[in-house]
């Protein structure tokens, strides 16, 4: 199955909606499931964090059959379910989510992360009214494929011709050496002009933070604009219940699966201290809610109002 919204699907609802307290009302997109039934996806959601307009762009979803061939691969199959039937979910399938987030403050246009492939993320910029030449930098949270699939185009040209791209030095360093063809394609065109970025460092209102683990360089970044900062977690957790939920389990495509726990509790447990709102790259759209402390592990907590007041 396809990975991204077709740009004829994320363009089918016309118009958008009114906005409303600053909350952008999402247009709608028809997806294709593996059933081939069709169901209704939102193309992106904007809100304010203070002065700065943050919009959660859905680049792609699909369905994944035998998530605990992912998620908790160090528990049994009955615990996997258990706890899957505990949150009203299924053991057996599940449905990925794919939220490249755009960033707009002081006149710059930052986009972090870029979906599969140039047709998501260009078809869910135009849905929230903005073209790929807009972009003004390009923040990449790690070097997996579905952050870093629409950096480039088939034609091997820029996807976003105008903008300054950014990365981490230690993950670009990782895959420079693993004969990657989703790196040596999308990423090696890009070796001269890339920023590279370590902890602490900022590009507009994001500061960047190291959280190693997932991959041997991933970032992650908070966002300063309202009363408390934004985390963007990237792939920092990749499901609610799987790994926010239960942040020992092990996940498959954690390359230090330990390195990765450690980081998650680490990371998880300062938004929760903070109760900062935290977006999620893989979480159910539009992957932005809150993180508490519970049991062993944590909750998640999707945004209802709380930054629309």
């Amino acid at each position: 199955m396809s990975h991204s919204i077709s740009r004829r699907a994320a363009l089918v609802a016309g118009a958008a909606l009114p906005m409303a307290a600053g909350f952008g009302l999402p247009r709608i997109a028809r997806a294709q499931q593996a059933e081939g039934m069709e169901m209704e996806l939102p193309t992106h959601r904007v809100f304010m964090l203070g002065d700065v307009k943050v919009t959660d762009l859905l680049a792609g979803s699909r369905v994944v059959p035998d998530p605990h061939s992912i998620f908790g691969l160090n528990v049994d199959d009955e615990t996997f379910a258990q706890v899957s039937d505990e949150h009203f979910i299924p053991s057996d399938k599940a449905r990925f989510f794919f939220n490249p987030v755009l960033i707009e403050a002081g006149g710059e246009v930052i986009l972090v992360d870029t979906g599969t492939d140039p047709a998501g993320i260009t078809a869910a910029l135009e849905a929230a009214g903005k073209q790929p030449s807009d972009v003004t930098h390009v923040v990449l949270t790690h070097m997996h494929g579905d952050h870093i699939g629409g950096l480039m185009t088939e034609a091997g040209e820029k996807t976003f011709a105008n903008a300054a791209h950014h990365a981490g030095r230690v993950e670009f360093d990782y895959w420079a050496g693993q004969e990657n063809e989703g790196f040596e394609s999308k990423v090696r065109p890009l070796e001269g002009e890339l920023n590279f970025l370590v902890e602490g460092d900022q590009v507009g209102p994001l500061t960047t933070m190291e959280a190693f683990g997932h991959t041997p360089g991933h970032l992650v970044f908070t966002v300063a604009g309202g009363e408390s900062d934004l985390l963007l977690m990237g792939d920092l957790a990749n499901h609610y219940v799987w790994s926010v939920g239960q942040p020992d389990w092990h996940v498959s495509f954690d390359v230090d699966k330990e390195m990765a726990v450690e980081t998650r509790r680490r990371v998880l447990s300062m938004a929760a201290e903070n109760r900062m709102p935290v977006m999620g790259y893989h979480m159910p759209f539009p992957g932005l809610g809150y993180v508490s402390a519970e049991g062993e592990g944590f909750r998640w907590m999707p945004h209802t109002y709380q930054l629309m007041l």
